[in-house]
């Protein structure tokens, strides 16, 4: 799979908030990161975007002081990671994927009991008191954190995240689980966040990234293979697109298919068969290509384009 690199534009006075480069990263003899290298600046909101076992949750445990590395060097701020770790972990607020909480703790208590850890001192309950109203806490903060619906428990995390007040906030797939209404009020609790802190956020939901980041870095295997900073020059991120599978009986030269108007992309699936992403339904246009090449469609179909599809698409 080829790299997409360079493709992100920083401004030359941004400060930088997170710096990787050349990370790697073993367990036994497998390879989990690779030498990866990127750099976010203070203010960006950033989509961490890849499949299972890509190394996104090891990528944001390194950065949060969590887990060692082999080589290369992690930066918050301007500081390496594994040398100043107890300065970088007070900038630093992680959201990790599994939130552990203490299912028998009233909220309040579980937050103060947070504070602590962090040596707020005096200031503990009023930090506390800030994060209960900026994260939507209110109505539930005196109820046990089992109490709690999976919405309202990610608001917890989030407000655990946030005690420390860190510059740099990094969210593990923190909308996992939602129903619709609590991931609006997620996704726009992030938003807001995101205004005055640096983000980086995993998932594995397209339409996340769409929601809440002008970035997307894209990880596979281990290795970056794609970085954009305009989402909505990138096709897989339209929602106008559609998607269509076509199978042929005899083989099809790529290269002329690609020639049909409005299409925007196309994966061939076999020598025959392919599926062709277009910016209108061109089935009509694809019957006559069968027609003029002398060859005849065995199934055509429209289908919803899977997160699989537009990652081949973004990593082409």
């Amino acid at each position: 799979m080829s790299k997409i690199v360079n493709r992100k534009s920083k401004s030359v006075n941004s400060k930088v908030s997170i710096n990787i480069s050349n990370l790697s990263k073993k367990y036994g003899n497998q390879t989990v990161l690779n030498n990866i290298s990127f750099e976010i600046a203070e203010g960006e909101v950033v989509g961490f975007l890849g499949p299972n076992g890509a190394g996104k949750t090891t990528t944001m445990k390194i950065l949060a002081g969590a887990l060692a590395y082999e080589s290369g060097y992690a930066k918050i701020c301007g500081m390496e990671v594994h040398e100043n770790q107890l300065k970088t972990s007070a900038l630093v607020g992680y959201l990790p994927e599994q939130n552990p909480q203490y299912s028998d703790m009233y909220v309040k208590e579980y937050l103060l009991f947070v504070a602590e850890t962090y040596k707020l001192g005096k200031e503990k309950k009023k930090r506390v008191n800030e994060l209960i109203d900026l994260v939507g806490l209110r109505p539930e903060f005196q109820k046990k954190m089992g109490q709690l619906s999976k919405g309202y428990r990610q608001r917890v995390g989030l407000a655990q995240a946030l005690i420390p007040n860190p510059k740099v906030l990094i969210l593990d797939e923190p909308t996992t689980g939602l129903d619709p209404n609590q991931l609006e009020e997620v996704r726009k609790l992030i938003r807001e966040i995101g205004k005055n802190k640096t983000v980086l956020l995993s998932t594995h939901i397209l339409q996340e990234i769409k929601a809440i980041c002008n970035r997307v870095i894209i990880i596979n295997k281990g290795e970056i293979v794609a970085d954009y900073s305009d989402l909505s020059k990138i096709s897989a991120f339209d929602e106008n697109i559609l998607q269509f599978e076509v199978e042929f009986l005899n083989e099809v030269n790529l290269k002329e298919l690609e020639k049909l108007k409005l299409v925007s992309a196309i994966n061939a699936l076999s020598d025959k068969s392919f599926s062709v992403m277009a910016t209108s339904d061109i089935r009509s246009q694809i019957f006559d290509f069968a027609v003029k090449s002398n060859n005849k469609i065995l199934t055509m179909k429209a289908v919803e384009r899977s997160m699989e599809d537009v990652f081949r698409e973004l990593t082409k």
